[in-house]
């Protein structure tokens, strides 16, 4: 059923609601002229030929009988008349009561409010019809979906400002930010409708969605759905001007691709680095949502990704932006303080690919501890699989411990007296501190921790070593200690971390082999000789704010001189040729050889340096 039906049938619901009304104000006012004539009204002749549009395309709804009513006469026939107008009148008064004593409890609502619920319905009408089909296997039913089931009212970060600062507070934002942005929406571009979009907001002077990306579905192995972004000819040649752009460090020419081509993935990204770098950071958030916004405009019909069961592989070099912006993307919003947001991005993130790839199984934890869903994280704890028990892990050993203990106060204040098989708060912190002490000593230095007994502490030897000597796991040690040392700041967690420490200590002079139990399990846990995570690197898991100073930013700039060589696209792909230095001023070649972008050839340089002509050599 299409839309345009859909929202017909309801119109005629809603005509035929208003039918004993309309017909009772006409029986009301269709009384007798002295004339003998009826009032016309000229404006009805305007509708003439939509109601006989609509009376050819619905061939089955039939209308009442007309009767020709002769003109009244003066004397009895006019006295007859209006007797047969009052019985009507009282049978139509009739039907509106009891018409409207039935309608009473039902609410109305608009078409677009039906149609939107209309195609929610067969999307996920769709999602099931799929997961009945025969590709799906038992394997599908083992896997874990529903603990990564995202839900689109908390995807939004502007909703949870909302929730949070009050819509006042955001609309009076936005209006300021879109006056700042009014120069933008010049030149044709103001009034542009938006696709409605689930990750961002897009804002009014952005540009139309140009459509130069799209989605296919590749197959569904085990019952997911693998999918991959498609480009179009007109996108391909802009990313060529693109890698031209960065083969020589030019910023200037990458705005000049997104002034043309205004949604290109890749020149947005690195325009929104830029902008973070410089400290421009609501101009760098608006590339990455404007970058999300032409993503999510490419999306297939039959992708679900809400639904877990589709995948967007980070193999494939077309997926790659996809899992750059969003990883951004959720990082801007834990700096807004919406946690929430950031906490269902990060599982959309999960969701997309079970490899992992921006490691979004070390922070999802901490979105989840900042967001207060504790028992959601038990869950995906107990839940997910993964092929390595998540405990295990330093960033869910101790935040499960954090967890609980929030639970914990919880179950108190309601004064339930269930009791619960799961392990207390200390008796986790107490495993967390024995799998993984060498936690502690860098959180003691990192949030800091002063009091002169985390000094005390410290001097116990199984609490000196500052590697376990796992490369792998001392990794993931460090990039837990950068993402969450933030939230070991509030007493109560200090004080449980304490608590424990005097239970290991305690423990460890009664039975001294327990450590060496413990040190068996990160070994076979953790046996790989090699860094398995050398790839997160440990500053992107970081959430302060990184600024550069413009003269350590010359990795985005280059030479104003090369805008003529950018006509020529063989000489942008390769570096520039070696400049030669043979009868030409000395003094000249000294101030030309400090520009970043020069060089002499390798011969030369190494030539310069065996003469004593090279940098540090002095006569």
């Amino acid at each position: 059923m299409s839309a345009r039906y859909l929202k017909k049938v309801l119109k005629e619901e809603e005509q035929q609601d208003r039918q004993p009304e309309s017909d009772h104000e006409e029986e009301e006012d269709d009384h007798p002229q002295l004339n003998g004539k009826a009032k016309v009204n000229p404006f009805d002749l305007l509708n003439d030929d939509a109601d006989a549009d609509d009376q050819e395309d619905e061939p089955e709804s039939v209308d009442e009988p007309l009767s020709v009513v002769p003109e009244p006469k003066p004397g009895a026939d006019a006295v007859s008349t209006s007797s047969q107008k009052t019985k009507k009148k009282k049978k139509k008064k009739g039907k509106e009561g009891s018409s409207s004593n039935s309608a009473a409890p039902k609410v109305k609502k608009s078409g677009d409010e039906v149609v939107e619920e209309f195609y929610a319905h067969a999307h996920e009408r769709q999602a099931e019809m799929r997961a009945s089909d025969g590709v799906v296997k038992n394997s599908y039913k083992k896997c874990v979906p529903f603990i990564l089931q995202v839900d689109p009212k908390y995807l939004n970060a502007d909703n949870e400002m909302r929730r949070i600062f009050g819509s006042k507070v955001v609309k009076s934002f936005e209006k300021n930010q879109q006056s700042g942005s009014s120069r933008m929406a010049r030149g044709g571009r103001r009034g542009v409708v938006h696709r409605k979009s689930f990750l961002v907001t897009p804002l009014d002077h952005w540009p139309r969605w140009d459509g130069a990306m799209n989605m296919v579905l590749l197959h569904s192995p085990n019952g997911y759905y693998d999918y991959r972004y498609t480009y179009s000819s007109a996108y391909r040649h802009a990313q060529s001007a693109f890698e031209s752009a960065k083969a020589i460090h030019d910023l200037n020419a990458i705005a000049n691709v997104l002034l043309h081509y205004p949604y290109h993935l890749d020149s947005l990204l690195t325009m929104a680095e830029y902008f973070k770098f410089v400290g421009e950071h609501q101009m760098s958030a608006d590339a990455i949502s404007k970058c999300l916004y032409a993503l999510e405009c490419a999306w297939n019909p039959m992708f679900t990704p809400f639904k877990g069961d589709c995948q967007v592989k980070y193999s494939y070099d077309e997926n790659k932006p996809l899992f750059v912006a969003l990883f951004t993307h959720m990082k801007s919003m834990d700096r807004r303080g919406c946690h929430r947001s950031a906490l269902e991005v990060c599982k959309f993130l999960l969701s997309l690919d079970t490899d992992d790839p921006m490691g979004a199984m070390f922070c999802i934890d901490y979105f989840a501890v900042r967001a207060e869903e504790y028992a959601w994280l038990e869950r995906f704890s107990e839940e997910y699989k993964s092929d390595n028990t998540l405990w295990l892990f330093p960033n869910f050993s101790y935040s499960l411990a954090v967890c609980r203990l929030y639970l914990e106060k919880a179950e108190s204040s309601k004064d339930s007296a269930t009791e619960t098989t799961k392990a207390t708060s200390t008796d986790l912190m107490k495993q967390a501190l024995m799998l993984h002490p060498t936690v502690l000593k860098k959180l003691v230095a990192k949030v800091p921790l002063k009091e002169r007994v985390w000094t005390d502490i410290l001097k116990n030897a199984f609490f000196q070593a500052d590697e376990v000597g796992i490369p792998s796991l001392d990794h993931l040690i460090n990039i837990y200690v950068e993402s969450n040392h933030i939230i070991w700041r509030l007493p109560e967690l200090q004080k449980l971390l304490r608590d424990a420490v005097q239970l290991v200590i305690e423990t460890l002079r009664q039975n001294s082999s327990e450590k060496n139990d413990w040190a068996c399990v990160r070994k076979e846990a953790f046996s790989s000789d090699k860094n398995e995570y050398s790839h997160l690197l440990v500053s992107d898991f970081s959430y302060t704010l990184p600024a550069a100073p413009p003269e350590n930013l010359q990795h985005f700039m280059a030479n104003a001189r090369m805008g003529d060589v950018m006509h020529n696209e063989q000489d942008l792909v390769n570096p520039p040729a070696p400049r030669d230095v043979a009868n030409r001023n000395p003094l000249a070649v000294l101030f030309e050889s400090v520009l970043p972008w020069v060089h002499y050839g390798v011969e030369i340089e190494e030539e310069n340096q065996q003469n004593g002509h090279g940098p540090g050599n002095e006569d």
